[in-house]
């Protein structure tokens, strides 16, 4: 076999690996909308007089800007004070630490049974803090919210009810996003977390397959957290990691779609990137540690398949980024062969792959009531990060595969809100991540997609060969995808007043008028 056939071979055998991948979201669409209407209700309510006893656990790290805020919404619950505790559990090393023990100072005065718990060290991280808040904690049930949420007031009466049947463990609310329209970059990533919850988490609890908290905007019964064995902190994503154990014990969990939780979406790159570093690295970590018992057990076979392509999907991007580097050089080697067939070999990945995606994302904005036209608009921009987030992730996925570890690195927040007041750009240099190697391996790939479009459109035009044109959008989305997260991240990481320039310059370009 030559070269030239056998690349070809490797390229068509990534080529179907992400199709493989890309086509599940086919059947996580087909799921929602076959079991769509199967909303939960609770098998019976509780009294007035006989609501549990509930603790609001509130784990932070450095989040000076956003704490206050979350504090005041939760004390402002619909719940009767008796009956709700609220643990601030600060793992902080900043400023955090006096701001929250004053706003819990000010809300305990006002007579909330509100405490401030405060760790020297960060051992376990999230985890370490619930797991140390929940061994001090006086309630039955354990709702955890992260720094960046606003929940509303009716969040506990809407969710403590599913409790009423012995079996449900934990309760899920659906994220909703206070500055969805904040930025180019918002808007993405609103439109990637409503498909995940709207057509994934929906999906997969309403066809009776397992599905996870989400580490914030949930409820838990605290004995099964126990049963469950505990807040485990040997990957980075404690959340999916007892959401999976504790199904595995027998517990059931609770999606409540139509019951959401507002928060703050990242407005910088770089936070982006960070938060989606540790999701994906997590989820490779829990697969490792979960997935063999899963698939030996006696569960079903269709709680077994989800369970396998939800802890095993993060690993395409490592076939994305070998695909990143082959798609260009098998321009010049289909070329070569003259088979105009060729020129289609990309057509499958767009079907099964692409078009999966597109119609994912499309379906998912639709049921949140984003119009025709906004939904057209920024797909692109969403399948184009989707592929420029590639590296950033396919490293996560091989620090988890060969072990490396790494430490839990916070999303940072910084209180803004949908009218775009607030003043973060010059809050954010705090919190500020230092470059490194990745924006600029990102910036190579964009370039060398940018010589593959060019090198397209010479062979079409110079050697009549149109049918590799059919390879023309997917260049053009890694292309841009590349460029616009590499760019974004060198514009936003501190390197001195002319990168600060040029950072406000750029977001000027890609900020998007408030409605």
């Amino acid at each position: 076999m030559s070269f030239e056939m056998g690349f070809l071979c490797v390229y068509a055998f990534l080529l179907v690996v992400l199709s493989f991948y890309g086509g599940h979201r086919y059947l996580m669409a087909y799921l929602y909308y076959r079991h769509k209407n199967r909303v939960p209700v609770p098998v019976a309510e509780y009294a007035a007089a006989d609501l549990p006893l509930v603790t609001v656990q509130l784990p932070i790290y450095n989040e000076q800007y956003v704490i206050e805020r979350l504090i005041d919404a939760v004390c402002e619950f619909d719940y009767p004070r008796e009956k709700m505790e609220i643990q601030v559990l600060d793992d902080s090393t900043d400023e955090t630490c006096a701001v929250a023990s004053d706003a819990v100072d000010r809300m305990h005065a006002l007579g909330h049974d509100i405490v401030y718990i405060h760790r020297s060290d960060r051992s376990g991280y999230k985890a370490g803090a619930l797991e140390a808040g929940a061994a001090v904690a006086k309630g039955e049930y354990i709702a955890v919210f992260d720094a960046d949420f606003v929940p509303e007031a009716d969040f506990l009466q809407r969710t403590i009810h599913f409790f009423t049947d012995p079996k449900i463990a934990m309760v899920q609310t659906r994220w909703d996003h206070i500055n969805r329209r904040f930025s180019l970059l918002t808007r993405a990533q609103a439109i990637i977390l409503d498909g995940h919850f709207i057509m994934e988490s929906c999906a997969r609890n309403r066809s009776g397959r397992f599905f996870n908290f989400n580490g914030t905007a949930g409820i838990w019964r605290k004995t099964a957290i126990t049963d469950a064995g505990g807040w485990q902190h040997d990957t980075l994503t404690e959340d999916l990691d007892l959401s999976y154990r504790a199904q595995v014990r027998g517990w059931n969990f609770v999606f409540l779609k139509d019951t959401v939780a507002p928060a703050e979406i990242p407005v910088e790159m770089n936070a982006f990137k960070t938060q989606q570093h540790r999701w994906t690295k997590g989820s490779i970590q829990t697969g490792l540690k979960l997935l063999p018992s899963i698939l030996r057990s006696d569960l079903s076979f269709k709680v077994k398949m989800e369970a396998f392509f939800h802890l095993t999907n993060n690993i395409a991007y490592v076939f994305m980024v070998m695909l990143c580097l082959m798609m260009p050089l098998s321009i010049p080697i289909r070329s070569h062969f003259r088979e105009d067939w060729l020129g289609y070999m990309d057509l499958p990945v767009f079907l099964l792959a692409t078009g999966a995606i597109a119609f994912f994302y499309m379906a998912a904005e639709r049921e949140v009531g984003i119009g025709v036209k906004e939904r057209f608009k920024y797909l692109p921009l969403v399948l184009s990060m989707g592929v420029g987030i590639c590296l950033n992730n396919a490293k996560a996925v091989i620090e988890a595969l060969t072990g490396h570890e790494t430490g839990f690195v916070r999303t940072p927040k910084y209180r803004v809100e949908e009218n775009g007041k607030s003043d973060w750009k010059h809050t954010m240099a705090k919190y500020h991540k230092k470059m490194d190697w990745l924006p600029y391996a990102e910036l190579a790939l964009g370039i060398w997609f940018t010589v593959a479009v060019v090198g397209v459109f010479y062979l079409a035009a110079v050697e009549a060969q149109y049918g590799l044109l059919m390879a023309v959008p997917f260049l053009a989305l890694f292309q841009f995808g590349f460029l616009y997260i590499s760019l974004q991240s060198m514009f936003q990481t501190r390197s001195g007043g002319l990168m600060a320039a040029f950072s406000n310059l750029f977001a000027s370009f890609t900020s998007t008028p408030r409605d």
